[in-house]
């Protein structure tokens, strides 16, 4: 497998999309397809695509200000082409003001978006303020930041060879979670929200028990809520570490539309395939 960024992310949305708020609940595991009639992306896969088309354009900029503001003019441009992907009632007014504001949001959406941001840097330090600008933009609150600095941290930490122990420490210590947690224990009792400290950690661990890209987007459906977020974050972090497999990503680029497909091609190529030839 080679090296990829993005198809982790939305591989997880598609797969997610028809389990979300416990929809076909699967029995166990392994008792679900992976595929169906239903498996389309969401708004994880539309604002995923806008920040990493953002990130290309300026995250290096000396000025915070000038990626600030591409952030938002990106997202607003990507969000608007997909109004119907299903935002969250705040986002969607935010998608369509003149002025936008960030309106400080617990949810996971920041989380959810920032796959680009772990991997499109050389250092950790670069990776947890480039998450931090694309989560101020609209949640703005501590939760919401520290959520998606976590999740950008743990794939730059999967991307540059961490183990996954290495990686349960520093999220635990830098950012406070819980991950001595199981997947089945936290199934007993878990139920739906979007609560980015109820969902980031639980995504988090869905990785650190899975043993390849599959079995880490197995155990987010199998723990159910919010399932496609789960995945675009259990996935970013799986395909940091693992790899996607060549017939999940073929599977992904049949569901996309071409302009979508244009933003991975030139990230991949951005972050990868120009630094394999240097």
């Amino acid at each position: 497998m080679k090296k990829t960024a993005l198809y982790g992310a939305i591989l997880g949305d598609i797969i997610g999309v028809p389990y979300e708020f416990d929809r076909n609940k699967p029995a166990s595991k392994d008792s679900f397809p992976l595929f169906c009639a239903e498996s389309n992306f969401s708004d994880d896969t539309v604002t995923t695509i806008a920040v990493a088309d953002a990130v290309m354009k300026s995250a290096k900029e000396e000025d915070e200000r000038v990626f600030f503001n591409t952030l938002v003019t990106t997202l607003q441009s990507w969000c608007r082409k997909y109004p119907y992907a299903g935002y969250g009632t705040r986002f969607l007014d935010w998608i369509f003001m003149n002025h936008p504001k960030p309106y400080g949001s617990t949810g996971n959406g920041a989380a959810m978006r920032v796959s680009s941001a772990g991997c499109f840097f050389d250092n950790i330090y670069d990776t947890r303020e480039c998450a931090r600008m694309t989560a101020q933009i609209t949640h703005n609150h501590k939760e919401g930041v520290k959520g998606a600095m976590a999740t950008a941290c743990a794939i730059f930490l999967a991307r540059t060879g961490a183990s996954k122990e290495e990686i349960k420490n520093y999220v635990e210590y830098e950012f406070g979670y819980d991950l001595n947690r199981k997947i089945d224990d936290i199934r007993v009792y878990y139920r739906h929200t979007e609560k980015i400290w109820e969902t980031v950690p639980e995504a988090i661990i869905a990785f650190l028990e899975s043993t390849d890209f599959e079995s880490a987007i197995r155990n987010t459906v199998w723990l159910g809520g919010d399932v496609d977020t789960f995945g675009a974050i259990a996935g970013s972090i799986a395909e940091a570490f693992y790899g996607v497999p060549d017939d999940l990503i073929a599977e992904c680029r049949k569901r996309l539309p071409k302009e979508m497909l244009v933003v991975i091609d030139k990230f991949n190529e951005c972050i990868f395939y120009r630094k394999d030839s240097d």
